[in-house]
């Protein structure tokens, strides 16, 4: 390549750890050695014009994209990761690869248009009484008040400037993840098709941001609070002990309808009894063994008749750019040197679509006015 376009090694790792591929795989795609793309990687020797372009076509971005300056990735201590014990470390480089694409690309969006403020409160915790009072307290920062259920977790999250997606193919490998960007990016399983866990998993990431900023999280304890803040923030102190009275026996028919009034798990319903002492350890096992020998471990009583709560934040947001003016969206995309597959990757959207949808009702919650 030519002085005015260097070939950056990183971005090649990037591109390629971003698809989850080993170097052997782009090496095939591109009739080269796993040890050639490795010397690519470490810039210990320089591409062709012709290889650059191939890679390219492999890995779903322009020649552009390994010219440009690197960008400040994601680092470990800036994604709260819950991940199963048998993850493999390819997996986690996926993630983070994907999370750094995905984080360029929303602070491109940042720049040309009226995103929502990000606006996550800072809470230092040292115990679960003070979990309890930074969920209180975001509650109350946020508007949402202390005393009923919250209509839509996805609303207040991306309303905080989130934005909320998927990973397609690392969903069975990853429960959910946060990345403590300059605009926040909540990553959850699509595995899950329950309302009541994504929920729990909006919250406990909510809690990563407001709790663990700069904090390596991920073992049991920050897992532990994580968990804590989500089920004191979507089940609040004072209104759970008003509606779940002291007894000796569990009443599953007032657990169900704390679950389907406040968009809650049984499971988790049962736990933030047990966090506020109004069951015993001995009532929270045989609750648990209830609904395992009742099939509802994973799928509970109710989760088919609870619509999805839908991310719209990253789909707005192209949408107005979109719409903002002819070819805004592909100049945005060249920029960052994405050709149609990585921003699908990255998006689930097509790039060249050029019939863009108004934004309705469902999404005028935010104001997206275009900067230019």
């Amino acid at each position: 390549m030519s002085n005015e376009q260097p070939f950056r090694g990183e971005q090649l790792r990037l591109a390629r750890l971003a698809f989850g591929y080993s170097l052997d795989e782009v090496g095939a795609k591109v009739g080269a050695t796993r040890q050639f793309i490795h010397q690519l990687e470490v810039e210990a020797k320089p591409p062709s014009r012709e290889l650059v372009t191939a890679l390219a076509g492999a890995l779903g971005v322009t020649p552009r994209f390994f010219s440009a300056s690197p960008r400040a990735t994601v680092r470990p201590e800036q994604c709260h990761f819950r991940k199963q014990a048998t993850t493999p470390a390819s997996i986690t480089s996926q993630v983070l690869a994907r999370g750094s694409i995905l984080d360029a690309l929303a602070e491109e969006l940042d720049n040309r248009l009226e995103l929502p403020q990000v606006n996550f409160p800072d809470a230092a915790v040292d115990s679960l009484d003070d979990v309890e009072a930074a969920a209180e307290s975001a509650r109350g920062h946020w508007g949402l008040g202390s005393s009923g259920p919250i209509t839509n977790m996805m609303r207040v999250v991306e309303n905080a400037g989130a934005i909320v997606t998927h990973f397609e193919g690392v969903s069975d490998r990853v429960d959910a993840l946060s990345m403590d960007r300059r605009r926040p990016i909540i990553v959850r399983s699509d595995a899950k098709q329950s309302l009541c866990r994504l929920r729990f998993d909006l919250a406990h990431e909510c809690g990563h941001l407001i709790m663990h900023r700069g904090v390596q999280t991920g073992d049991r304890w920050t897992e532990d609070q994580a968990n804590r803040f989500a089920r004191a923030f979507l089940l609040p102190r004072a209104p759970f002990l008003h509606m779940f009275p002291r007894s000796r026996y569990l009443n599953w028919d007032l657990i169900f309808h704390i679950k389907l009034n406040w968009k809650v798990s049984a499971r988790a319903v049962l736990r933030r009894a047990l966090d506020l002492g109004v069951i015993t350890p001995d009532q929270y096992k045989t609750g648990n063994i209830h609904l395992a020998k009742t099939g509802q471990t994973k799928v509970e009583r109710y989760d088919a008749d609870m619509p999805m709560e839908r991310a719209e934040l990253l789909d707005a947001a192209i949408d107005a750019l979109g719409g903002s003016r002819p070819g805004a969206l592909s100049e945005l995309a060249n920029e960052l040197g994405l050709a149609d597959d990585m921003f699908g990757h990255l998006t689930k959207r097509e790039l060249d679509a050029q019939a863009i949808a108004p934004l309705d009702s469902t999404v005028r919650y935010v104001d997206f006015t275009a900067r230019r």
